[in-house]
Formats: C-alpha cells, structure tokens, sequence
C-alpha cells in the first residue's frame, strides 16, 4: 500500500475535477452536486498511466503513412445481435463497456460470449461472485467451457500480471466498481479507483492488443456509476436498456469509435441466457385482436435498422378537472406539442381530455418519424374508430400542421411490405426513387405481395384520408 499522509479532497463524479473542498457546482463541467469526499494520499502520485512500469512498453513516432492498417481483423464473438452492434466484432485492443440495471443481463451476456466462443483463451476474472457461483451460472447457460478461465480478484495489479503472463484472446472484468489499485488510498468503487483501473486496463489492452469487455454499474438516473471520464476512456459503450422483470432486453450503443452509435441489439431472457431476436418487429407489432380503437404502427428507424412499433393510445375525458398527459417510451413535451398542433391546426379539442401514450415492448423511442402514428393513435382512440392493422405510418409532423419526410423512407417502407403490411402513410415530399424495384422482389412471397404508399401532405388531409 502507499504509505504518507492523507487528505481529503473532493472529487466530481461527471468530470472528475479535483477541489480541496465541498462546493455545489462543479467549477469545471458546471453540474450540480456531484461533487464526493475521498481520501487520497499525498506522497505518492495516483495517475493509472504512471503507475505500472512495463519494460519495452515505450513506443517511437511513425508517419502516418507508415502504419499498417491493412492486416486489421475483427473477432466475432459468434452472436449477430453483438457482432452487429460492435460493428462487425470486437477490434483487437479494444476497451468495451457494457452498463445496466441490477438483473437485466450484463453478466449473463459476458459469461454467455466466451461459453459461446470456445476458440478463443478467455480470462475472466469476477469481482462480485466466487468462482463456484460463476460455474453454476455457466452450467445454466450452457456451452463449450474449454476455453474459459475463471479469475477471482479484485486487486488490479494482480490481475494485469496474471493477464500478461496468460496473454488471452479476450478479458473479462466483472465489474469495475469492485476493483481498486494498491497506488490509491480510497475504497474501490471511488472516482480515483475507478479512474486508476479503468486506465490501468486501457494501457494493458493498447500495449498486448487484448480485447477487454468492462462491465459496470448504472446510477438511478439511468448513467454509469462513477466519473463521466470513465465513459472518454473506454472506446464502446453498451448500455442494457428494458424492464428487468420482462423478458426482453435491448442493448443500445452509445459510443463505438469503431462503428456507427445509436445502434439496437434485441435480446430475450430466457432460461438458458439470452436469446437473439435477429426480427426485432416480432415483439413490437399488435399481438392482440383486430377492432381495437387508438392502436397504430409506427415504421421507424433506430439506427441502422428499420422495425415496426405498435404505438397506443387511450383518449378520455377529463376525471379529475386538470387533464393529464402522459407518456412510457415517448417524449412528454412531444406529445403535448402533437397535441397542440392538432387543436391549432385540425381544430381537435382535446385540451379538456385525458391523453395516455405507451410505445410496445419497452421501448424508448426518439425517431421523428413516429409523430405520425401518435397523432393517428389520439385520433383513432378520440373517435374510437380503429384503423386496419395493415396499415402502418412513418413521418414527421411540423408545427404548421405539414408531414415533414423523414430518412431513409425506402427502407421502412420495405420493411412494412416484408413482415405483409397492405398500406403505409408516408410525407407527399418523400422521394422514392428506385423503390419500385426493391418492391418488385418482394412480390410473389406471400408476405410481400405488395403494398399501396399513401401520400399525404398536412393533418387535416390525413384525417380526410385515414377517418372517411
């Protein structure tokens, strides 16, 4: 242990910013209290990237033009769903962390990938279970353990030299608010403790070209636990996101510095681990019966990947005096600017009615382009008239009352003609250009016999449209 004296500084969870005492905005970042004691010590400097000393570690300049990136191969973890959201697979030195709630996967998911990839020397190393809890969680998932070395310790420096001594293909560390560095006096768990390993792990994964998989904790804001730095550090984060007592789990990606953000991957608990759900529309599209009124399907887009969402609606009148407005995986503030529009621009009075918004499966949707299904959802609940559940709807509404177009309008239009949708409702200002022959191949499958796109313009040609 370092040895000096000690004293007590204040640290800021979400920059990291040192200051000597208790202040309630973070001079740096400008947030507000995040600022926790800790305990330091004084002789001894605690920076991660000063701290362990590797002989032949040191690197001389290149010219750009000099390095070789031809050679530069991605391993696949042998799961589409995480292959797909890494970007084709994990990159050789990579630092990839994966957050969550309590319960929603993360360790099933990082216990599944190596069972999974018996080819690879995987070291996993556990801070929160023994060994033997590791194993009957592994007997449960079930798959090829051959390949898989279980490494219980929480002291950092023990874990980088077993790791340089094995050289794996792959390293797990489950989970860094557990592990702690000799070099820092504060308790694991802690921002320096935290910033320590985490930099102790990137230089270990840079210097041997090992990948490693960091699993963390999340706050009850919803943000990995610790200092914002932590997520600047790493180069993936994969976020668990979905109601832990349901069955279905999404894991977003928030930052990839080797492929596209935004990404969804769909996952579903099963007793054996998590299953891939490669049609992710399956749990998202109506799965109850026809007739039923403030129900519509939303096309959208998350990522790279177009789905379909049931979007539903409950319009009532007012109980309680003072109308309420409420929306689960949907903006609040969206919703009421959808209902302005329509009282401003379609004449609808539905400031004296209760409005209720749910987005199936879980899902928290951010796409513009689901503003046309939630104006058609209210409309339809508001007349109790129910709209075919062939039809679906992909646009963005303006605060003049236009159907704005939304991107890629070609994908999601084919992808409602794939999964036998009769009819969708798009912007009049889309361009389709090529659709036609996209379309052509799916004709002749039963599923995709072909579809009618609807053009509209503004709301009220929608409602003339769509409530005839």
């Amino acid at each position: 242990m370092a040895t000096g004296k000690t004293k007590t500084v204040w640290f800021c969870k979400a920059c990291g910013n040192e200051s000597p005492k208790w202040m309630g905005r973070c001079p740096a970042c400008g947030e507000w209290n995040t600022m926790v004691e800790e305990t330091v010590a004084t002789g001894k400097k605690s920076a991660g990237v000063q701290s362990v000393s590797v002989p032949g570690s040191l690197q001389k300049p290149m010219p750009l033009s000099q390095i070789d990136s031809s050679h530069e191969q991605r391993i696949s973890l042998n799961n589409g769903e995480v292959d797909r959201i890494l970007g084709g697979g994990l990159v050789e030195g990579s630092l990839v962390l994966i957050g969550g709630e309590p319960g929603i996967g993360k360790s099933t998911l990082s216990l599944q990938i190596p069972l999974h990839c018996p080819h690879l020397k995987t070291l996993y190393v556990t801070g929160e279970e023994s060994a033997k809890q590791v194993k009957l969680r592994a007997a449960r998932i079930g798959g090829d353990d051959s390949g898989c070395m279980i490494y219980s310790e929480t002291l950092m420096e023990n874990i980088i030299a077993e790791a340089r001594a094995m050289m794996p293909d792959l390293m797990v560390v489950d989970s860094v608010q557990t592990m702690f560095s000799q070099n820092v006096e504060s308790s694991p768990g802690s921002v320096t403790q935290i910033k320590e390993t985490a930099a102790m792990l990137l230089r270990f994964a840079k210097e041997t070209g090992v990948p490693v998989i960091l699993i963390g904790h999340i706050t009850k804001e919803g943000s990995i636990a610790g200092p914002k730095i932590l997520e600047h550090i790493v180069d993936v984060v994969l976020q668990f996101e979905g109601d832990n007592r349901g069955t279905y789990r999404l894991l977003r990606s928030i930052k990839n510095r080797f492929g596209s953000t935004s990404e969804l991957a769909v996952f579903e608990m099963t007793g054996k681990g998590l299953r891939e759900v490669s049609n992710p529309s399956e749990m998202l599209i109506p799965m109850h019966e026809e007739g039923l009124s403030g129900v519509a399907v939303s096309a959208m887009l998350d990522g790279t990947r177009p789905f379909l969402i049931e979007v539903q609606s409950l319009v009532s009148t007012a109980a309680y005096g003072t109308p309420q407005r409420s929306a689960t995986g949907f903006d609040v503030r969206r919703l009421n600017m959808l209902l302005a529009v329509l009282e401003k621009r379609a004449g609808f009075k539905l400031s004296v009615k209760d409005v209720f918004l749910n987005m199936a499966g879980g899902l928290k949707v951010s796409d513009p382009a689901c503003d046309l299904a939630v104006i058609s959802a209210v409309l339809s609940s508001n007349f109790d008239f129910a709209i075919p559940s062939d039809v679906c709807f992909a646009g963005e509404i303006g605060l003049s009352g236009e159907i704005r177009p939304v991107a890629q309008t070609d994908r999601r239009i084919i992808e409602a003609a794939r999964l036998g949708f009769r009819k969708i409702y798009v912007s009049s200002f889309s361009s389709l250009e090529g659709i036609s022959g996209e379309l052509a191949k799916l004709k002749g499958k039963s599923q995709g016999s072909g579809i009618e796109i609807v053009k509209v313009a503004d709301v009220p040609s929608l409602c003339r449209t769509l409530f005839k």
